[in-house]
């Protein structure tokens, strides 16, 4: 069930690969999560000392928040993921130059996930060739659907 998505993300970058990973958080920010108080749109992930960090997601605190908790929107969370895993990502990240994106903000098992790929930045012709191929895509779908109704009169 997904409670956010980044959907900058396909627009800006060529995603090649798909991660699930566990967030570190807070009591509130779960709350706020579940209230769907949580932005990704400005959010990318980092690798800080062989760990994997998530920077500027937006968690809006609820109203009803503890009041001897001071809350961050933007603090940096951590993600949990297996080592082989982040080993293979530092690698790839630092090498062939891809940037890791978040994608999704959802649950499984009741647990609060983050989805992000592996991705290269798209050009600005490679952001019109998508544009252009969506709208075909969508022009055919509309002739078809046009066509077929002709048929049976």
């Amino acid at each position: 069930m997904s409670i956010v998505e980044n959907r900058k993300a396909s627009h800006d970058y060529f995603i090649e690969d798909r991660y699930e990973a566990g967030l570190v958080l807070e009591g509130w920010e779960v709350k706020a999560i579940r209230a769907g108080h949580v932005q990704l749109k400005e959010s990318y992930v980092i690798v800080r000392d062989g760990e994997l960090w998530i920077i500027g997601m937006h968690v809006s605190p609820l109203p009803t928040a503890s009041t001897h908790i001071h809350p961050m929107n933007t603090r940096s969370r951590k993600l949990l993921l297996k080592a082989e895993e982040i080993s293979k990502l530092i690698g790839k990240v630092e090498q062939r130059g891809y940037t890791l994106v978040p994608l999704n903000l959802h649950y499984r098992n009741g647990r609060v996930k983050l989805d992000f790929g592996l991705g290269r930045g798209k050009k600005l012709h490679d952001k019109r060739d998508t544009e252009r191929n969506k709208d075909w895509a969508r022009e055919k779908e509309r002739l078809m659907k046009h066509d077929t109704r002709r048929r049976d009169d």
